[in-house]
């Protein structure tokens, strides 16, 4: 049965709408200025080093498309990887106007659980990697079986949304278009804050038109206990939290290697004629004048009269016959070419040049810490915007949870890992700094880089050393014996974090 789609706000026309606006932004698009604007699946070309070929004059690129191939060189990957790799999130704080000063300082163990239950350590990288390299990603957060909450990474592929008019926090709609493999068919879960209906259709590459009055192909899909595709949504708003890129260049996302795709296309261009000139300039031809040459008798074709071999020697027995050989072609300016795009993808992404070129000689601490601030500077601005989409997943999961305290609280705080590279050397001598000018020993330690967990771990060790040391100097004091259960109480402490290998606190 036909599924309407001319009641705005019906569950047809948000299918239409935002099936319409998950598929227009595959393919490149033409902007309001004429300048091509790339889509989805040529951002995901540049970033896996599938960049088109450039067309190079004299050089016929169904010859020479394998060797141009191998000519690209993807530093557009690197633009992603490197402030992807230096984010972390090591846990979170859930402190309310309720909650004690030293509560509100600790990392939350029941955010630590739900974040190890779904497999966050590994798969939070996912989903900052997709936000920069697609523009955005999506966190969906839905009740699993046992009850508790289930959070997966989705991308801009498959998955839309729509925003509340004039509301740019709550999401009025929610759209997932993927194909069943099982099945063969198209499935589609649409997600409004009162109802989820669920749409099936046979087509494999379906389209939307925009402005049909009703959806012939798509018919509801039906689950068990449920009728005609239609199921309350418990948790009352739409469970996607998008992860945005660069909103401040374009509202719905700006990919992190968006604005050097043209300077990447510049490099492949530079490298390829490098390669052609190796290939076709660089060996020095030899020429021969004033010499007779004989023809085939059947074809009347000139003869080669000499082969280029290491092993042989030209000889003429005409005394006017001269040998010479053109000059070689030099690769510096097609070598210059590729550098100077290169610095130039390097300033414009903040990517560290060192990074890029890989040649560090007698380069000093500060000269690379110095090199490596427009790309730290470039890491905490992504990590405050995706700090609150992680807060909104956390917010969402603990309303699955029924933990409705946990669920508006909006004093929640992101811990992030520290981006910038300090030697423990360094830290230590913070430290000390740090603990002289009056900062609390916790604090000292989070800025050290030890986790949540790790800190509350040295809380107990502290504590137990403390005793031992007062039992040394009053014999009658009890030593501590039996630390299972001191050790039982510092193992239930959260939070996400690395792992025992991290430097000893000062």
């Amino acid at each position: 049965m036909p599924i309407d789609a001319s009641k705005v706000e019906s569950p047809g026309w948000w299918l239409q709408r935002l099936g319409k606006k998950l598929l227009d932004e595959v393919d490149d698009a033409v902007d309001a200025d004429g300048e091509t604007e790339p889509g989805l699946e040529t951002l995901r070309r540049f970033a896996e080093n599938k960049a088109p070929l450039p067309k190079v004059p004299g050089v016929d690129p169904r010859e020479a498309r394998d060797w141009m191939r191998d000519a690209r060189t993807n530093w557009t990957s690197l633009v992603i990887d490197s402030p992807v790799e230096r984010m972390h999130v090591d846990g979170f704080r859930f402190g309310t106007p309720d909650s004690n000063a030293k509560d509100a300082t600790k990392g939350d163990s029941d955010a630590n659980r739900v974040w190890q239950e779904n497999a966050l350590d590994a798969d939070a990288d996912l989903i900052h990697y997709g936000a920069l390299s697609q523009r955005r990603s999506f966190a969906l957060v839905e009740r699993g079986d046992d009850g508790r909450p289930v959070i997966t990474h989705e991308t801009p592929r498959q998955v839309a949304v729509e925003h509340e008019q004039g509301n740019r926090r709550r999401l009025a709609a929610g759209l997932k278009l993927w194909r069943d493999d099982w099945t063969g068919d198209t499935r589609a879960t649409l997600w409004t804050p009162e109802k989820i209906y669920d749409f099936v259709t046979k087509t494999q590459r379906p389209q939307f038109s925009g402005s049909a009055a009703s959806l012939r192909s798509w018919d509801a899909f039906t689950l068990p206990n449920t009728a005609d595709g239609e199921r309350a949504n418990d948790l009352d708003m739409v469970p996607l939290v998008p992860f945005i890129n660069r909103r401040n260049r374009r509202i719905s996302g700006f990919a992190e290697h968006e604005d050097v795709l043209t300077i990447q296309n510049r490099i492949n261009l530079s490298l390829i004629n490098l390669i052609a000139a190796m290939k076709y300039g660089a060996f020095r031809q030899r020429y021969a004048s004033g010499l007779e040459v004989d023809e085939d008798p059947i074809t009347g074709q000139k003869l080669q009269p000499y082969k280029l071999d290491i092993k042989s020697l030209w000889t003429s027995g005409d005394p006017e016959t001269k040998f010479g050989e053109f000059a070689a072609t030099d690769l510096k300016p097609y070598v210059s070419a590729v550098q100077a795009a290169v610095q130039d993808l390097a300033a414009i992404s903040r990517t560290p040049p060192h990074y890029l070129i890989g040649a560090v000689v007698n380069v000093s601490g500060d000269a690379l810490k110095a090199a490596e601030t427009g790309l730290i500077s470039k890491v905490r601005d992504r990590q405050r915007t995706f700090g609150e989409s992680w807060e909104q997943t956390m917010r969402l999961a603990f309303r699955v949870l029924g933990d409705e305290a946990k669920a508006t609280a909006f004093h929640a705080e992101t811990i992030w890992r520290d981006p910038e590279s300090r030697s423990v050397s360094e830290l230590a001598d913070a430290a000390v700094k740090k603990e002289a000018a009056g900062v609390p020993w916790r604090q000292r330690m989070e800025d050290m880089g030890y986790t949540p967990t790790q800190i509350a771990r040295m809380e107990v060790d502290r504590a137990e050393d403390a005793i031992n040391a007062q039992a040394v100097a009053d014999a009658t004091a009890p030593k501590v014996t039996n630390l299972d259960d001191a050790r039982a109480k510092r193992d239930q402490r959260p939070v996400i974090g690395r792992g025992d290998s991290d430097p000893v606190a000062a």
